[in-house]
C-alpha cells in the first residue's frame, strides 16, 4: 500500500514522503495513530498545499536552531555540588541538572536534547554535546565546582 508519511519515522522517512509499506502495517498501526494517510490522488493534492507550510516551519525551526547554537556556543555552565574526600561528589550531575543550570541563565532546554557520555561523578570541566536539530549540536561546558 503507498502512504504519504504525515511524520517522520526514523525507518521509512520524514514526512511528506510517499514510501510503499505493508497493507498490514498501514492499516494496523501507521493510519490509526496519525502516523500517514493513504496515497489517494485527492490526499497528494492536500500533501502539495501543506508542503509550503511545512517547508516555512522547517525553516525557522533550522533558524531558531541556528540563533541558540550562536548563544550556547561560549556558555560555561557552572554547578554547585557538595564534595566529600577526594574531591567526590555526593551523588552525580545528570541531564536533569545541566537543564537546570540552563535555565538559571536563561535558556530553555529539553533535557533530552542534552547527551552526556555518563553521568559527571567528580569535580572538573566537561565537554557536554546539546541536540539542537537533526544535524546541529553544538558543546557546552559545564564545570562541576565544590559548594561554599
Amino acid at each position: 500500500m503507498n502512504v504519504i508519511l504525515t511524520d517522520n519515522i526514523a525507518s521509512l522517512g520524514k514526512a511528506g514522503d510517499r514510501v510503499k509499506v505493508s497493507d498490514g502495517y498501514a492499516r494496523n498501526f501507521l493510519i490509526p495513530k496519525g502516523l500517514a494517510m493513504e496515497a489517494t490522488s485527492k490526499n497528494v493534492k492536500v500533501l502539495e498545499h501543506k508542503k509550503n507550510f511545512i517547508l516555512q516551519k522547517n525553516a525557522k525551526q533550522k533558524k531558531n536552531a541556528e540563533t541558540l547554537k550562536e548563544q550556547l556556543s561560549g556558555l560555561t555552565c557552572t554547578i554547585e555540588r557538595r564534595v566529600g574526600e577526594q574531591g567526590k561528589l555526593f551523588g552525580s550531575v545528570n541531564t536533569k541538572d545541566i537543564e537546570n543550570a540552563l535555565q538559571k541563565q536563561g535558556i530553555e532546554m529539553d533535557r533530552k536534547n542534552i547527551v552526556l557520555e555518563e553521568v559527571i561523578k567528580a569535580l572538573g570541566e566537561y565537554p557536554v554535546k546539546v541536540k539542537l536539530l537533526s544535524g546541529i549540536t553544538v558543546e557546552v561546558k559545564v564545570a562541576v565546582v565544590a559548594e561554599a
